[in-house]
């Protein structure tokens, strides 16, 4: 079978879109350079932040993503997919740009938690302000009648710094730290697992950090694009 070629529409922020592309390598079955995937990706870091956009205090986004994503269709992506998960409140401005299919982070995050940890029917999630309050995970979860426990204020600034630290390139044990005691709150909340709903936050928030079943929003994207272009159903993470 032919493989198809993966689209990425890259830069939100530059650091995600680096490990989006990681994961898409350590994801494809393959032994040589040959039987890897096309994948291109426009790192765009100059599309305006999403976040003052959505809030109605920055710039629109949506022009300069709507011609990365037709850029991508024109180089020949057979699909594309946005490893940023708060852009997806723009989603289908830039779906209804190109005729090639995009692919959405939340669907797949809130279809991977149902088939992955089917008795978690709350989910905590982590991602920017802009992302929690327009309702983006909350919506899709309410589609697979899963409900959604998200930070309180204070914690919701403690996830908003880690997220632009990461993109400012500064990681380190004090934000992870203060991502662990948001998360233990969600938990004790009564979230049955977490959501990395920001495509920054895998760098500073792991697996065995907290304790419950911990999604990536980054990894599952990227393994929805592999079992796209391949053609082959990708096996389970234990």
């Amino acid at each position: 079978m032919k493989h198809k070629t993966i689209g990425v529409l890259g830069g939100m922020g530059p650091w995600a879109t680096l490990d989006f592309f990681e994961k898409i390598l350590r994801l494809t079955p393959a032994k040589t350079d040959q039987e890897h995937l096309r994948v291109i990706i426009d790192n765009n870091p100059k599309i305006p932040d999403r976040s003052p956009a959505i809030v109605g205090t920055g710039e629109d986004p949506t022009p300069a993503m709507v011609a990365s994503a037709r850029t991508l269709q024109q180089a020949g992506a057979d699909i594309i997919v946005i490893p940023c998960n708060t852009a997806h409140y723009f989603y289908e401005r830039v779906q209804n740009a190109v005729s090639i299919p995009v692919l959405h982070i939340m669907e797949e995050v809130v279809t991977t938690a149902r088939e992955e940890v089917p008795s978690a029917r709350v989910l905590g999630i982590l991602a920017t302000a802009a992302a929690v309050s327009s309702g983006l995970y909350a919506r899709a979860c309410a589609r697979k009648g899963i409900e959604v426990v998200n930070p309180d204020p204070a914690s919701q600034q403690v996830v908003n710094r880690a997220i632009y630290a990461v993109k400012g390139g500064q990681v380190g044990p004090e934000i992870t730290a203060g991502l662990k005691k948001v998360a233990d709150g969600l938990v004790g909340r009564g979230a049955q697992a977490l959501v990395l709903g920001c495509t920054e936050l895998p760098f500073v928030l792991k697996p065995q950090d907290v304790p419950v079943p911990l999604l990536d929003s980054n990894q599952i994207l990227a393994r929805a694009a592999v079992r796209f272009a391949t053609g082959v159903p990708l096996p389970t993470p234990t």
